[in-house]
């Protein structure tokens, strides 16, 4: 799984790295596969039927599951790159949006903006510090909704992160709300893809044309961060942490 994580890492930054004015995002997944095979990995979501895709990418209001597409992205846009990568068997899944922007331009909407993604990343990483033994899934959970409702955005309560390993979706669930002190406990070695799924409005969605995209029911902003990590003693292992590859 550490080696998967590492693969994932690597994909995810050269994705992140090529989102720009321009970019399509179907050219943002044949980047992503291209690096993942180059690796030695495999495309986990090859085990999603009826799926095609390296990622999943979704824009603006759109939540999760978004098909890559012709689309290019424009300056203001905030887009979600979803991937997960299967090694000798074992899955990891991560997951980064980031506004589209140009150097030097700012305006009170790119402020705002780039909080809505700050309050994200910071809720995921609050949430991976509570995955230490002794500790329930609920007290995951709740770092992630009090933070998230802190300041006054939603957890899309329909969407939640997942145990992974052989399979890429496993038992247990792990929600993005919740008490501190329920739920399963957590022990040394378990592994989670904590996901902080979240919109600026309200946290109903609903299921576009497709059959595979969510949107926000009101049109307002999504994000979405997601990481595996491994239970600890005392500290969680980050196996997918782009910034560190």
């Amino acid at each position: 799984m550490r080696e998967s994580g590492k693969i994932a890492a690597l994909a995810l930054k050269k994705a992140l790295t090529a989102v720009r004015v321009g970019v399509s995002e179907l050219e943002i997944d044949k980047i992503v596969e291209r690096e993942i095979y180059r690796l030695g990995g495999d495309l986990s979501y090859k085990s999603v039927p009826g799926y095609k895709y390296a990622t999943c990418i979704t824009v603006n209001e759109q939540v999760v599951h978004g098909i890559p597409t012709e689309r290019k992205l424009e300056q203001g846009d905030l887009v979600s790159i979803d991937l997960a990568v299967e090694f000798k068997g074992w899955h990891t899944d991560c997951a980064w949006t980031v506004l589209v922007r140009k150097q030097g331009t700012g305006s009170r909407e790119q402020e705002n903006k780039e909080k809505f993604l700050q309050v994200g990343e910071q809720a995921m990483w609050e949430a991976i510090v509570q995955a230490v033994e002794g500790n329930k899934v609920g007290d995951i959970s709740n770092a992630i909704q009090t933070k998230i409702e802190g300041v006054g955005y939603s957890v899309v309560r329909s969407l939640v992160g997942h145990g992974i390993g052989k399979s890429l979706h496993e038992e247990p669930e792990v929600p993005g709300y919740g008490k501190k002190g329920t739920g399963l406990a957590l022990k040394e070695g378990m592994s989670l893809a904590i996901e902080v799924i979240y919109a600026q409005g309200t946290s109903e969605v609903s299921l576009g044309e497709d059959g595979w995209t969510f949107f926000s029911v009101d049109r307002s902003w999504a994000g979405l961060f997601e990481m595996t990590v491994v239970v600890g003693k005392k500290q969680a292992e980050v196996l997918t942490d782009w910034r560190k590859v």
